[in-house]
């Protein structure tokens, strides 16, 4: 179609057009340059600045496309995709990058009908949309979902084969993984690194060798690859000869094959390739030498500290842990002496050191040095510090440091808590240890395990069993050592068929493995109402389980037998124990008790010559209790205390009112056989008193 425009006419259609388009060349030209704020924006969002580049595009007149797609991957990368999602839901104009970014942010959170609702919704989709599907597939596991999507692409690049073939990788179809490598037209590096490290998963080595030597060019991970391979399939000469022929060693090489070496045990390789590093770096050296403290290796983790002098204060402190774990008191606290620098984890790991290797009051008083030097306590020094007080039973300490743990504020740990609960039942205080878990914030399986343990072991199995069943009205499953303490309650409290019905669903309901603490608790609980012959069908039921009847289930039976006089079952469980612990020196003297109740003086006599002649010596019993700060301690026939005769008169005197006697006004006023022994009812103003 011709339209016929005079020439006067096409002059005046000439300027007017001319006009306009100068016009919009200038409303282009007055657009700011929008690219160094959008960089600015992207480069918050990477290094996790999400309110600047908030208040950023907050205060730009301007924005393009670019700047909503910054942002709204921004989002996504600092995992606020309901952020990201509500900025995309306000874009003026979206493109294709706009489109696949929240595909892929979608697809990382999970949210996959979100991800197919915006791919559905597209009318362009190109290579990269396709590939953001079949990835967000492959890492929900949903492969053969993938694998459709892949199969539907109308264009394929060298990605999109890569992304499937690992997927199929992952999931051990490496035929079908094969299958579709050889249809690659052009496979790149990764293409190749994907097979060979799927067939190194499965220890087919031989044939990742032939996909390895096939690559026209191989980079550094690909040679990575094959070395840490070869060392995971312990073939550890060939590693490092390969290893030797790498053309091009970068930093990360080396890492990974000394890392390799290490997690394999090859300590004295791993310290070979370390000297020959061009650089060495503390990381790499902190993994060595955690490798050989975890082999037991501490003198030769101490000489490979002291031969390249780059340790730091996190070498120091594994060398002390390690010291401790292996029994090496004296070294462990000489080195923490010598530290030049401590930080709190050093600290920390002198004394829980001291306290499990029965150093505690080293450990208290390093604790209360600690605090004098105005050094930075967190949970992890209260925790021990609980545990050191649990163990020396100091109601008067626990419940002074439950004060710095106030002041601290580290009150609403949930580990500390823990550590509270359980020093207040160890010390007796179970008032206090119940109020703790009854404040607490959260509660996790070691809070609940806590509180029914300790009450059962105070002998609250009444309340213990409601804590039990509360405890099943949360998220928070049961384990081992939760019905360890159930089953202990019933014991307490006479529960035998409850017990029974707690023990079956521990195996049923909650599939526990039962472990000799169990059958013990169970052992004891028929035991103790004389279900002797019940109690020895479980020892059966425990040999069918596939487990040893240990010295603490006969130990159970043996005081059953002796509290309803049954001799007989008595004698072959004391024998049974003897078996197991020859030097028990109770054992002896309780089968010989047994012999000598049963009429069988002979037999009991012969036990105190066995007893002799295997060089047994009895224990003596012993006491102690805390007052005014100190901790006093009793041995059986021991009378060196300087207070033993008043101690011993107050004793004399409430055994006389058990029996029914009245305490006189004038022997209650005799100063003499006072004692005093105070605990405090509630945790006092956070100053550790002197502690002896």
């Amino acid at each position: 179609m011709f339209i016929n425009i005079r020439p006067i006419q096409a002059i005046k259609l000439i300027r007017i057009f001319s006009l306009k388009s100068l016009t919009i060349v200038r409303c282009i030209s007055a657009l700011p340059n929008l690219k160094p704020l959008n960089s600015k924006l992207t480069n918050f969002m990477k290094n996790g600045q999400v309110e600047e580049a908030q208040n950023l595009f907050d205060e730009m007149p301007h924005r393009n496309t670019v700047t909503w797609n910054a942002m709204i991957r921004g989002y996504f990368q600092n995992g606020n995709a309901d952020k990201a999602l509500h900025l995309y839901s306000q874009m003026p104009v979206r493109d294709i990058f706009s489109h696949n970014t929240v595909i892929s942010g979608l697809m990382q959170r999970g949210d996959l009908k979100g991800a197919e609702e915006v791919f559905e919704c597209m009318g362009d989709r190109d290579v990269v949309t396709w590939n953001s599907m079949i990835s967000g597939y492959v890492n929900n596991g949903m492969v053969d979902t993938a694998l459709g999507v892949f199969n539907e692409m109308p264009v394929k690049d060298v990605i999109s084969w890569n992304l499937v073939i690992a997927g199929l990788v992952k999931i051990k179809m490496l035929n079908l993984a094969e299958h579709l490598f050889r249809e690659i037209a052009t496979p790149d590096v990764a293409s190749w690194t994907i097979m060979i490290k799927g067939l190194l998963s499965v220890g087919r080595i031989a044939e990742a060798r032939e996909y390895f030597d096939g690559m026209p060019i191989r980079d550094v991970q690909a040679w990575e690859t094959m070395i840490v391979g070869y060392l995971e399939n312990g073939y550890v000469e060939i590693a490092e000869v390969l290893f030797q022929k790498m053309p091009n060693k970068d930093q990360s090489s080396w890492n990974e094959v000394i890392g390799g070496l290490v997690s394999v045990g090859l300590l004295t390789d791993a310290v070979k390739f370390f000297g020959e590093m061009p650089q060495k770096h503390g990381r790499l050296f902190n993994l060595i030498l955690l490798g050989f403290i975890r082999n037991g290796l501490v003198r030769e983790a101490h000489t490979f500290v002291e031969k390249y002098c780059i340790s730091d204060v996190v070498s120091w402190t594994n060398l002390i842990i390690g010291y401790f774990e292996v029994g090496e008191v004296k070294s462990a606290t000489k080195l923490f002496e010598l530290m030049p620098n401590r930080d709190t984890t050093s600290w920390n790991a002198a004394i829980f050191g001291l306290g499990e290797n029965d150093h505690i009051e080293e450990g208290v008083n390093l604790f209360i040095k600690m605090k004098k030097e105005d050094l930075t306590q967190d949970e992890a020094t209260f925790t021990s510090i609980f545990v050191l007080c649990s163990n020396m039973a100091s109601l008067n300490l626990g419940m002074q440091t439950h004060a710095l743990v106030i002041k601290a504020g580290l009150d609403d740990f949930t580990s500390v808590g823990n550590a509270i609960i359980n020093m207040y039942f160890r010390c007796g205080n179970i008032g206090s240890a119940f109020g703790q878990f009854s404040i607490m914030l959260c509660h996790d399986v070691i809070s609940w395990n806590s509180i029914i343990c300790g009450l059962a072991h105070h002998g609250n199995g009444e309340l213990a069993l409601k804590m039990f069943e509360n405890m099943r009205l949360t998220d928070v499953k049961p384990n081992e050592i939760t019905f360890v303490g159930v089953l202990s309650a019933c014991s307490h409290a006479g529960l035998v068929e409850r017990g029974k019905c707690y023990f079956d669903a521990l195996k049923n309901e909650y599939s526990v493995p039962p472990t000799a603490e169990h059958y013990t608790c169970v052992v004891d609980l028929l035991g103790r109402f004389g279900l002797i012959h019940e109690a020895m069908s479980i020892l059966d039921q425990m040999r069918g389980d596939g487990l040893e009847v240990p010295a603490s289930v006969w130990g159970a039976l043996l005081g059953a037998c002796r509290t309803h006089k049954n001799y007989e079952v008595g004698k072959i469980a004391g024998e049974r124990i003897l078996e197991l612990e020859p030097s028990n020196s109770g054992m002896y003297m309780m089968l010989a008790e047994i012999f000598q109740a049963s009429g069988q003086r002979e037999e009991a006599e012969r036990m105190w010559i066995r007893m002799k002649d295997e060089g047994v010596k009895k224990q003596p019993g012993c006491s102690w209790v805390e007052s005014n700060n100190r901790n006093h301690i009793f041995l059986a026939g021991d009378r060196t205390h300087p207070d033993f005769c008043t101690v011993s008169h107050t004793l004399e005197l409430m055994y006389w009112e058990m029996d029914g006697g009245v305490l006189t006004a004038e022997a209650s006023s005799v100063q003499e056989i006072e004692v005093h022994i105070r605990f405090p009812s509630a945790p006092c103003s956070g100053e550790l008193l002197p502690y002896c």
